[in-house]
């Protein structure tokens, strides 16, 4: 008799990933090197591990799955510092990886700051402990437990702040970390988070529920418990499912969209580098917003800093010219037409 089929999916989702971090693996041997360079260490994977359901099921799948592939596995758990006893919990996560025959395993410490508010704070202050850790390690990747639920709740914040198609493209199930294209891995978006927590029962697992997933101080909390069950109510139960696919599909089209603008940003430059502004207006407007947008950032503004409404602004000096002066934008730079160009500076 094979396993539960809720532990059976999650193995699947994760077999599927360690496939192909395995041949990214193998394909960057050189083969050129001397007899017997090729014979590097197996790649080690990390799992990011907060004790949670997601991340236990994530964890315990990567523990049956990555040694029959030759895979080393080890774990990290974050400790934010924001709850008494956090210390404590993070050994006890610890703990809970090493049973699960995971090594290295680690706790690291952070310190959360103010920037962005409190959800995007310890976000930023995740990763960076993340990264610390997989370039020290020398991880291959980083196994994270979103799930297609979490996907549709980045998708409905992403509407809300009404700043366009990439904000509805979700998480992405491949991601880089700091020069490290497709460092973090998402094997569970296409697995709901009932079945990760069933996944952990059936296996005795024992699970953590971090008590800010319910407190409703914080924006996903609240759009967990009170948003996505009234959309569910007065929809159906297809809500999450739908808006995940949403996710994928806006995906494509916004890399589509973003290739189309990197491609058109040298044709509407003049023989100075100068943009010209007739050829500009010429471009449909999604190609063209991302064109100022990328000619923004290359400037010196923060991409993060960086709203639909800078650019609706630089757009209306193609669009929407009657002599208006320059458009102050994040990081000291200015937006200014002058004579048939658009000039991006820092100042």
């Amino acid at each position: 008799m094979g396993p539960h089929p809720a532990v059976a999916a999650i193995r699947l989702a994760v077999r599927r990933v360690l496939h192909d971090i395995l041949t990214s693996h193998t394909e960057h041997m050189d083969p050129s090197g001397p007899a017997g360079s090729q014979t590097r260490p197996a790649p080690l994977v990390l799992v990011a591990c907060s004790g949670g359901a997601d991340s236990m099921a994530l964890a315990s799948a990567l523990a049956f799955e990555a040694p029959k592939l030759g895979i080393r596995a080890g774990g990290i758990t974050v400790d934010h510092g924001l709850q008494a006893g956090s210390d404590l919990r993070a050994a006890e996560v610890v703990s809970r990886m090493t049973a699960l025959r995971l090594d290295p395993v680690e706790s690291v410490a952070v310190r959360v700051g103010r920037d962005g508010g409190p959800e995007a704070a310890a976000r930023d202050a995740r990763y960076a402990a993340l990264d610390e850790a997989a370039d020290r390690l020398g991880a291959s990747a980083v196994l994270l437990g979103h799930t297609r639920d979490d996907q549709a709740e980045t998708v409905l914040l992403g509407l809300a702040r009404g700043s366009g198609i990439r904000s509805l493209s979700g998480m992405a199930e491949v991601s880089g970390g700091p020069g490290r294209t497709g460092r973090y891995r998402r094997p569970f978006l296409h697995i709901d988070r009932q079945t990760a927590r069933k996944a952990c029962m059936v296996q005795s697992l024992p699970v953590w529920d971090d008590p800010h997933n319910a407190d409703p101080a914080y924006t996903r909390s609240r759009l967990r418990h009170e948003g996505l069950p009234a959309l569910e109510k007065a929809l159906g139960k297809g809500v999450v499912e739908a808006l995940a696919r949403t996710a994928q599909l806006s995906r494509d089209d916004a890399d589509a969209l973003d290739a189309w603008a990197a491609e058109a940003e040298s044709s509407v430059r003049d023989e100075l580098g100068q943009l010209e502004c007739a050829k500009l207006y010429a471009l449909p407007p999604a190609v063209r917003r991302r064109v100022l947008r990328r000619a923004v950032v290359a400037a010196g503004s923060p991409a993060g800093s960086l709203f639909a409404r800078h650019i609706e602004e630089v757009d209306r000096l193609i669009t929407g010219w009657r002599g208006q002066g320059a458009i102050n934008l994040p990081g000291r730079v200015e937006a200014q037409r002058q004579g048939g160009r658009l000039v991006i500076r820092q100042g």
